[in-house]
């Protein structure tokens, strides 16, 4: 090699170390809570804190992504001390109580004392993620502001909804809600009926059973004209959902079903196919397969049929585990009408092995060969119907 060339190609070695080194980055502290707000005290900054966790792919593409870029990187170096922490390390647990935080990335700001100034969360660009934390330290935009003038005034409607729309960035439903019910003690029946006030039920009220909702559900048609039909029916939808998931997630049955005779008595379409998919959720998490095939006889043609996917997705959970014939032989209508919709590989593996555990294996080995020759055709792998072949052919 020249050295004219060799001098050349380490000119251009150093040029990209350099570049890879001079990336902006953001400072990020990951030493404790305590010392984190002792440099807010020292350096005179507020703190931005971000919780993460390590399989969050929103996670992972804000610090890939967006805090590489010099714009976000250098306005939160200037104006902040940053420091993150994984939820499920350290002290991370304990803050992710303390915040609130049930979403990831969640974003803090906070004062040296540790105050909560402001909240939000979720994967941004980078344009949309400098507003809003330019927002974040504009002290009437922050929650001590908002939570006091809505303190110093409970029944101004609009300092409210001010307060519930900055919470509402970052916390759970429950806590918005007692919020927006602390507004309503304050109202009479006669004022309930306003635009205002609307607003307030559709961005606050979560609890199905409190005053300012039955209320909507007894003056329905007139919160129709002062939102629409479409809004009102989707609140009606997202209470039943807010209502019923956490008691799901839990496998609460006791007050899944308290609330669930609530939500039933809204008796609209739409809530009872919610409703539907709900009991399914739960009675797979309880293993109570009689349950599910009873549910599935009564409604699936009702509440699923038009959903290829959802009908598929029952249909593979029979194949595990239910043996009864006449549930498999209903399941067989339901994959039916799936594959119709939306011809699938898996839609017909999961019907051959319907039809294996019915023990009619000439169906089963149809639709396994159907399956076979689908991902064939596409050049996809087709391992799983080699082996139902294999099985039903062999002697």
């Amino acid at each position: 090699m020249k050295p004219s060339f060799r001098k050349s190609a380490f000119a251009s070695l150093l040029l990209i170390v350099t570049l890879s080194w001079s990336q902006p980055a953001i400072n990020f502290d990951d030493g404790s809570y305590q010392s984190v707000l002792q440099r807010s005290k020292d350096e005179h900054k507020n703190i931005f804190y971000m919780l993460y966790a390590n399989w969050c792919s929103h996670c992972n593409k804000m610090k890939q992504d967006v805090f590489k870029e010099e714009k976000v990187s250098q306005y939160l170096n200037t104006n902040f001390v940053c420091a993150w922490q994984d939820v499920e390390k350290g002290q991370g647990a304990a803050m992710k109580q303390q915040f609130k935080a049930n979403a990831y990335p969640t974003f803090l700001v906070l004062d040296a004392n540790g105050q909560l100034l402001y909240a939000f969360n979720g994967e941004w660009q980078a344009d949309d993620f400098l507003a809003e934390i330019k927002l974040a330290q504009v002290p009437e935009k922050q929650l001590p502001y908002l939570e006091k003038q809505f303190r110093d005034d409970p029944s101004n409607g609009k300092k409210c909804l001010e307060y519930l729309a900055t919470l509402k960035k970052s916390l759970e439903r429950s806590q918005i809600n007692a919020q927006a019910q602390q507004y309503f003690a304050t109202q009479s029946d006669a004022q309930m009926l306003s635009e205002i006030n609307w607003r307030i039920i559709a961005n606050g009220v979560s609890d199905i059973e409190s005053r300012p909702f039955q209320y909507v559900l007894q003056h329905k048609a007139e919160f129709e004209k002062i939102a629409s039909p479409k809004r009102v029916q989707k609140k009606l939808d997202n209470i039943v959902s807010e209502s019923l998931n956490p008691y799901v997630e839990s496998l609460d049955t006791v007050n899944y079903f308290k609330k669930r005779s609530m939500a039933k008595s809204l008796n609209t379409t739409r809530t009872d196919s919610i409703i539907y998919r709900y009991d399914l959720q739960i009675s797979q998490k309880k293993n109570d397969w009689k349950w599910y095939a009873k549910i599935n006889r009564e409604l699936a043609q009702k509440y699923a049929w038009n959903d290829a996917n959802l009908l598929k997705d029952i249909a593979m959970a029979y194949t595990k585990n239910i043996v009864d014939i006449e549930d498999l032989v209903f399941a067989v209508k339901l994959l039916d009408r799936s594959l119709e919709k939306n011809d699938s590989y898996d839609g017909a593996i999961a019907m051959a092995k319907l039809y294996r555990k019915i023990n009619d294996k000439k169906q089963a080995l149809a639709y396994a060969e159907r399956a076979r020759k689908r991902n064939a055709d596409l050049g996809f792998n087709t391992k799983e119907a080699d082996e139902i072949i294999l099985q039903l052919t062999q002697k």
